[in-house]
């Protein structure tokens, strides 16, 4: 049962909404006072759910929002407002409040909201990012995987998401990195605004500026007319700045005031325009690095890397290629309009043993050109057309590295001139056209076969 503390001055008001939340499954604790409230909060006791009016005796809404969100920054609190208060429900929202109801209290929004709150939290506290029914449930990114990288990230994500801190997701290409700042917007306060994403590598220099301020009508030849920009656009909600670290330090200097002002001004124009917005970065790019080259301005690094969160490549989770890869064949296969697609041992085989440069999207392209070239529903190993390159995990994990670099680079020479000699092979099925491929004779060709007893394959 959760536990409600209810802070309102009017009895009547308050007797109504214990009699009608209690038994939806609430234990109501309630008080009168402000001043009581907060010595309430201050004890440290946990509670499910707050529920407390703007204007009270002692001390108001808002200052009993901000002390719960002090003591327990995940503890959700609805604000209750007469008319002519919006503006301080607005204020309230911006501190973190949940949401708000107008009064009179209509009771069933109230228990539909205080329901909405409490799941929420639940969510946040327990580590079920990861769970396909809390993604169906409150809309959240799709992320496939329980290994402990997968994991200690989800926790790590559930943990930031309640605050408006600034985050840092670092990574390889293809590791999922947008999936999980959207999960960060879903699980946060600015759930219900925009979620606005931004490529800063895809976008032109020339262009990037006008696509994130916006610009004024005629500050340049074509503008005809005024237009608001990626972070006007996201105003309460969140900007995703993807591959941060492709943005030019023009650029860099701006965003910079973003952050720190929340204020900017649209290009060729002059107006100051405030925004709320939270900022989540992703790079995977050394910025450290950058910062020491010149490339990145410093002051912007430290202001982004607030909260940094590395997301695992593929190769460091095993253990999800399985559910990943049947994720992605149910998929296409829907997609295509093909019956049920399985995967044959033989494909497990070079799924298990790729590295996955290109991590989950490479993988995702994989089973997607698999879908698209089997015969009936069995996607091959064939099918996924990972080629020599399946073999560099187990060439990593049986590698002799012992003699000299000279002969290590002779043991590693012949490995790799087999494995193309068996895809160039596998291919033409044709000796003269695989030598040709190889740029070597069909007799050079034919010895190396023999050197690498390779004759009986």
């Amino acid at each position: 049962m959760e536990t409600v503390l209810l802070i309102e001055d009017k009895e009547s008001l308050a007797t109504m909404i214990r009699e009608a939340i209690g038994p939806e499954g609430y234990e109501v604790e309630w008080v009168a006072t402000g001043t009581e409230a907060l010595r309430r909060i201050a004890s440290g006791r946990r509670w499910g759910l707050i529920l407390t009016d703007l204007r009270l005796p002692g001390a108001d809404g808002l200052e009993i929002l901000r002390a719960a969100k002090e003591i327990d920054p995940q503890t959700p609190v609805i604000v209750m407002t007469a008319y002519g208060t919006i503006e301080q429900a607005v204020e309230a929202m911006k501190l973190g409040a949940w949401d708000f109801i107008q009064k009179p209290v209509d009771i069933d929004y109230l228990i539909l909201l205080m329901r909405r709150a409490v799941d929420h939290r639940a969510l946040r506290s327990e580590n079920l990012l990861l769970k396909e029914e809390f993604q169906k449930r409150f809309g959240l990114p799709v992320i496939v995987g329980d290994s402990a990288p997968l994991q200690e990230v989800s926790r790590q994500i559930q943990k930031v998401a309640p605050t408006d801190s600034s985050v840092l997701l670092l990574g390889e290409s293809g590791t999922g990195k947008e999936l999980f700042a959207r999960a960060i917007h879903s699980l946060s306060n600015r759930s219900r605004r925009p979620f606005v994403a931004i490529n800063c590598a895809a976008i032109p220099e020339t262009l990037i500026e006008n696509e994130l301020f916006g610009h004024e009508r005629g500050a340049y030849t074509g503008a005809g007319a005024r237009q608001a920009g990626k972070f006007e656009l996201a105003h309460g909600g969140t900007v995703f700045l993807d591959e941060i670290g492709e943005l030019a330090l023009s650029v860099q200097s701006k965003v910079l005031r973003v952050i720190q002002e929340r204020k900017f001004d649209r290009v060729g124009g002059t107006r100051v325009i405030e925004v709320d917005v939270r900022i989540i970065c992703a790079t995977n790019r050394d910025l450290e690095a950058a910062v020491r080259d010149g490339r990145f301005r410093d002051d912007l690094f430290f202001r982004i890397n607030v909260f940094p969160v590395t997301i695992p490549p593929l190769r460091t989770r095993k253990e999800d290629l399985e559910p990943l890869a049947r994720h992605f064949a149910e998929r296409f296969g829907k997609e295509f309009g093909r019956e049920p697609l399985m995967i044959s041992e033989d494909a497990w085989e070079a799924i298990r043993s790729y590295d996955w440069p290109g991590n989950i999207r490479e993988l995702e392209n994989a089973i997607e050109r698999a879908a698209i070239l089997c015969e009936g529903s069995v996607i091959s190993a064939a099918d996924l057309r990972l080629g020599p390159s399946a073999t560099r995990t187990s060439i990593r994990e049986t590698f002799d590295l012992s003699g000299t670099l000279e002969q290590v680079g002779s043991k590693a020479t012949a490995i790799v001139e087999r494995a193309k000699i068996e895809e160039v092979l596998r291919e033409t099925s044709d000796r003269q056209k695989a030598a040709e491929r190889l740029g070597i004779s069909v007799r050079a060709l034919a010895a190396r076969m023999r050197h690498y007893d390779m004759e009986n394959e």
